[in-house]
């Protein structure tokens, strides 16, 4: 198999070197270069991300503007519950992005 590879890169090369439409073939098999990553991958990573920038903007607030009064924004279903959620949810995306197997 090894053999009939060699041959077949022989022969491209001595019929590229007669035609100069071969020539033009054998530089854009070069330069086809193949991304690691397909279109939906790159979709489902920007959603991902778009999840974890909500998230972590859902956990921003709730403190107090004097250091000697509590205030309970802290505590609220935003911040505790709503944001980690979106946040698991995005990081799950992102890994199922990368992980998936683009089609070709």
């Amino acid at each position: 198999m090894a053999q009939d590879i060699k041959k077949k890169t022989a022969t491209v090369s001595a019929s590229a070197k007669s035609t100069p439409s071969a020539t033009k073939a054998k530089s854009s098999v070069q330069h086809n270069l193949d991304f690691a990553f397909g279109r939906e991958n790159y979709i489902l990573l920007f959603v991902g991300l778009a999840f974890l920038l909500v998230g972590y903007l859902l956990m921003i607030g709730g403190g107090s503007e004097d250091p000697n009064v509590f205030n309970d924004k802290i505590f609220d279903f935003q911040r505790l519950t709503l944001s980690p959620i979106l946040l698991i949810i995005g990081f799950v995306i992102e890994i199922f992005a990368i992980m998936k197997k683009p089609k070709n």
